[in-house]
């Protein structure tokens, strides 16, 4: 009978296990460009090619965002977040977009630039695993017009590994996200860059109908009473060295 209570409560600790949703993996990919016909290339690259092969592939949720009008990198990039269901996914990507007929036709203005006529300056990709308290993506749930809208992009980098380390386990086990969550911060996604130019650092995403939105979703979270006992508690004390905030909006062709 022991017995048979054991492999009963070792087969629902598997299950549940099992059950667990799996972490997602994200790339953040920033196009640098020069002027309005780099723009124009990028968008339409992004919208008629890369986006329907990402599809193809079985990456669905791909946003594609440009700084706020009144920002200084205004006209000068695009943000784009893919989520990957594995590394696997991640690394299969490239070669599925290779053996692409579609996707080299539909691309070729841009794919096949040449190199006098490029249609972007610069890439910066950014690899992320998401956070255990948040191990999905999530389209945000707005109702104003895609051009009121506000995305917040934050990165909080650290002064060392163990450091951040510390902020992650903030947002997880001092529980962070759940407020933010509470709030109605509408997020994206919460994860730790596992690769990028600016490391030890976390990167999330929220979004609001509006700046006004955004004001006031942020006063109330300063006021939170949660929020008041945990950064105030001694194990977190320090663990931020800059904080990067970045305005977005969405484009007319972006999925999230």
């Amino acid at each position: 009978m022991k017995y048979i209570l054991l492999l009963i409560v070792t087969v629902l600790a598997v299950v549940s296990v099992d059950a667990a949703p799996k972490r997602e993996y994200y790339e953040i990919r920033i196009y640098y460009f020069k002027d309005k016909a780099q723009e124009e290339r990028i968008d339409k690259y992004l919208k008629e090619a890369f986006i329907p092969a990402l599809h193809r592939a079985s990456v669905s949720h791909v946003g594609v965002f440009k700084p706020v009008e009144t920002d200084t990198t205004y006209g000068k990039r695009i943000y784009v977040f893919i989520p990957y269901s594995s590394l696997d996914q991640y690394t299969k990507v490239p070669e599925a977009l290779q053996k692409d007929k579609q996707y080299d036709t539909a691309g070729a203005g841009y794919l096949d630039a040449p190199y006098d006529n490029p249609p972007y300056t610069r890439i910066q990709s950014i690899l992320l695993q998401a956070f255990p308290g948040m191990p999905q993506h999530e389209t945000p749930k707005l109702k104003s017009a895609p051009a009121q809208r506000v995305y917040e992009l934050r990165s909080y980098e650290s002064h060392t590994e163990k450091i951040s380390k510390n902020k992650i386990k903030m947002f997880n086990d001092g529980d962070e996200v759940g407020l933010f969550k509470r709030l109605g911060f509408n997020a994206v996604f919460y994860a730790e860059v596992l690769s990028g130019s600016r490391m030890p650092n976390l990167m999330y995403m929220t979004t609001f109908d509006d700046q006004a939105s955004r004001d006031a979703h942020w006063k109330s979270f300063t006021e939170d009473a949660q929020w008041k006992t945990l950064k105030d508690m001694p194990e977190y004390q320090h663990n931020v060295s800059k904080n990067e905030i970045t305005f977005l909006r969405p484009t007319d062709y972006s999925e999230i």
